[in-house]
């Protein structure tokens, strides 16, 4: 991979501070592709995988689910491995849950 990982210094209570990455589309869309297909990965886990190669503590969510979106307007990597349908974010994704749930059975 050519690009750096920004990495960003942040507070997290009251003295100690945490070390926060935000990631690009593409380590976003690394990451959609490497899922196993045809079942539901957990984004949380996704997450702590990026932060943890690319040295840091965490990794932004909100930069991650800005990412999903563009990425399911897009077709750039498999988005629905990791969005739940069931759960409100999937009505963000293009296609909505219906889309989600055909796009993991046809996975199977």
């Amino acid at each position: 991979m050519d690009e750096l990982p920004v990495i960003k210094t942040r507070r997290k209570g009251r003295s100690l501070t945490q070390s926060m990455l935000i990631p690009s589309e593409e380590m976003v869309a690394g990451a959609l592709r490497a899922a196993p297909r045809g079942e539901l990965s957990d984004i949380a886990e996704i997450r702590r995988a990026l932060a943890k190669e690319h040295g840091a503590d965490a990794c932004c969510p909100i930069t991650v689910q800005r990412h999903l979106v563009q990425i399911s307007q897009s077709g750039a990597a498999p988005f629905w491995r990791v969005v739940d349908p069931d759960r409100p974010f999937a009505r963000r994704m293009i296609g909505g849950p219906e889309r989600i749930r055909e796009r993991l059975a046809g996975e199977k």
